[in-house]
């Protein structure tokens, strides 16, 4: 039976077609001599070159000779399988082969974009073409998997992406289930002043927007609520939500305000006031929260700390205070997941030279973001911390965090366009005060923003390149008392400068959320090194994840600004709505499978396994795999000590077979010799 099968691989016609993508793989691999001699291989029928495979044409040349000279199994040898397998696959379904008897050779980003030597990248694309070839013969037909699609969406994150998004799929009819761990949405849009370059009002644009989500019939909103388990796979999954107890009834609460009018304990609010205010132990983050219904903060709370109080309770005209209530566990089933969980602001106190948290008049952005809105701490009054006096000279440091190999090397993107907001708004409220800015590199690249940097440079900004050393208390130098002392180095002028100021503000960058590797594991996404989620593809899939079905949106994924983030948004929506459209879709059916007879029960890869795709049979005593729920990673396969999980189209004999074509010009060892 064996030597049949191999009788049989003999007969298969395969088709080769080398790419030369312009000069990206012909400037660096002699194609015609790779096309020669892959002609040479006796499973090879014909061999061809093309610049441009990708092309409508290069995929003709395909689709014809499949038809015309009866191809069996195409070989591209091109670029990533990440650009184009799906195009190669399409051509060659177009010319009446199962699209799963082509391969792929990545020749360019494996080869040619890997060295400088001619010789040695055109023996390697030689090796890579011939791994495929000896593969190819063993594929074996597979039939796409068709799932039906819940047209429900969960959204994961209520700032200004979740809700571009949610809003996209609540006005196209689309039912969306948004959940935000605080207990109103908004997200960081909610705490700030104005917005770059136009300098409109945040809220006057959010705030709609968030009305618009709490009131629309097509969202469900829970708030103060946290996603706890993800079971499933693309069109069907099992979602579980923990929505925390705000001890306020919320279909009794009319949000009239009275309970935190009367609560007696205030606390330093830390969220929405960015440290700079004070809060309620029940409060609403803010006046135009959505929802209106207020938190009670248990850490804090006078009854829960000593029994005692119950003010609010007492006070309530609507009783709907209640100590009593408990967490509630929510189980709801959706087609798709759109995660926009935003991102957490660099902690200045890292960077022990500039101050923060030890010298007084050191802010964060955040804090005079706060600072400077008409309904903060300070009544939009820019003051220093004593409440009162009014700064005469404010230094803005640019890249804190940012830019610098010690903590994050990536820009941040926004902070010089919000740090020349922040010249603008103390010369706007301050006319008389010196600002100097101090930057490294001045990234100006949206719509308008040059424009807004010009405006700045005639609003006598004092403009200072270098990065800052340290902040320093002033060394009782006369007429320095009380002042801070910003050290940085003037690479314009190529000396040292000193600049006496009364406030510092910090332009903190922006990094991936604290918690955002337990929020990856939990979807079945990956994050990079900084610890942002990992698109799919960066130019092609920059909202998809390699996890069918979970999109990203925002800066969760990477730094952006606000119109970015919203574009994200929107596009998320829109290839869920693209999703929802089709109805059922078609899985990959690359999935592993367990031979029954071979399975010892030993349930090794039921803990092993990522997305929970395999069960065990108490019954039969085997495991068993949920086709819908694997994703083909092949672990179950490698760590099965039995051998009894095959995974598609990776079987051990294309794999093996793909190995010795790779090794097609190494001499095998010789022989050792008795003496």
């Amino acid at each position: 039976m064996v030597e049949e099968k191999e009788k049989n691989m003999q007969k298969e016609k395969v088709g080769v077609y080398i790419c030369h993508c312009g000069t990206n793989i012909a400037g660096t691999i002699d194609v015609e001599e790779v096309r020669e001699w892959a002609g040479n291989n006796p499973n090879v029928e014909v061999a061809r070159d093309y610049e441009f495979m990708c092309s409508s044409t290069g995929q003709e040349l395909i689709e014809k000779d499949i038809k015309e000279k009866g191809l069996t199994r195409v070989v591209v040898a091109s670029c990533s399988p990440h650009m184009h397998e799906k195009t190669f696959r399409g051509a060659t379904e177009r010319g009446g082969l199962n699209p799963f008897l082509y391969e792929m050779a990545n020749i360019r980003e494996h080869d040619s974009w890997a060295t400088n030597d001619k010789e040695a990248a055109t023996q390697k694309a030689k090796s890579l073409v011939n791994g495929a070839i000896e593969r190819v013969v063993h594929h074996e037909p597979l039939e796409k998997i068709p799932v039906e699609i819940n047209p429900n969406t969960l959204v994961v994150g209520g700032g200004i992406a979740g809700i571009t998004a949610a809003l996209e799929l609540a006005n196209s009819g689309k039912h969306v289930y948004l959940v935000e761990r605080e207990g109103t949405i908004g997200g960081h849009m909610a705490q700030i002043d104005k917005t770059f370059p136009t300098l409109d009002c945040s809220a006057c644009i959010l705030t709609p927007k968030m009305v618009d989500v709490g009131q629309h019939d097509n969202i469900t909103l829970l708030t103060y609520s946290e996603v706890e388990k993800v079971d499933g796979y693309i069109g069907n999954f099992e979602i579980s939500v923990r929505k925390k107890a705000r001890c306020v009834e919320e279909e009794l609460c009319t949000s009239c305000g009275i309970c935190e009018e009367k609560c007696p304990a205030q606390v330093v609010d830390e969220g929405y006031g960015a440290g700079l205010g004070y809060r309620k132990a029940i409060y609403r983050a803010f006046p135009q929260a959505v929802p209106g219904y207020p938190v009670l903060d248990k850490e804090n709370c006078i009854y829960f700390q000593t029994g005692k109080c119950r003010a609010c309770e007492k006070f309530c005209p609507t009783e709907a205070i209640n100590f009593e209530q408990e967490d509630e566990m929510l189980k709801f089933n959706v087609g798709n997941i759109i995660i926009a969980t935003g991102y957490d602001l660099f902690d200045a106190r890292q960077i022990p030279q500039y101050g923060y948290g030890r010298l007084e008049n050191v802010f964060t952005s955040l804090e005079f973001e706060r600072m400077v809105n008409a309904s903060g701490p300070t009544g939009g009054h820019v003051v220093l911390r004593d409440g009162e006096t009014e700064p005469e000279r404010v230094a803005i440091v640019h890249c804190v965090g940012s830019r610098d190999k010690n903590y994050n090397e990536y820009c941040s993107k926004v902070c010089c366009m919000y740090s020349l907001k922040f010249a603008h708004l103390v010369h706007e409220h301050l006319p008389e005060t010196e600002v100097y800015d101090f930057y490294i590199d001045m990234r100006t690249p949206g719509k308008g923003y040059e424009e807004f940097y010009n405006r700045l440079l005639k609003e006598d900004t004092h403009f200072i390149r270098g990065r800052v050393a340290e902040i320093t208390d002033a060394d009782h130098q006369p007429g320095e008392e009380g002042k801070l002392i910003v050290q940085a180095e003037n690479t314009l002028l190529g000396k040292q400068q000193r600049v006496p100021v009364d406030m510092v503000i910090l332009s903190a960058g922006i990094e991936a959320r604290a918690d955002s590797e337990k929020v990856a594991n939990l979807f079945k996404m990956g994050c990079d090194y900084d610890g942002f989620f990992n698109e799919r593809h960066p130019k092609l899939a920059p909202v998809a994840t390699m996890t069918d079905g979970v999109f990203i949106a925002g800066a969760c994924q990477g730094p952006k600004d606000i119109p970015e983030t919203v574009a994200q948004g929107g596009a998320a929506a829109s290839q869920v709505a693209s999703l929802i459209g089709q109805g059922t879709v078609m899985m990959e059916p690359v999935r592993a499978s367990i031979r029954e007879e071979d399975c010892s029960g030993c349930r090794i890869c039921n803990n092993l396994c990522p997305y929970n795709a395999i069960e065990f049979d108490a019954e039969k005593e085997v495991s068993e795999v949920i086709t819908a729920l694997c994703q083909g990673c092949g672990t179950c396969v490698a760590a099965c000590p039995s051998g009894a999980i095959d995974g598609a189209h990776f079987t051990n004999t294309q794999v093996m077979s793909e190995l010795q074509g790779l090794l097609w010009d190494v001499q095998p060892a010789p022989e050792k010799v008795n003496v």
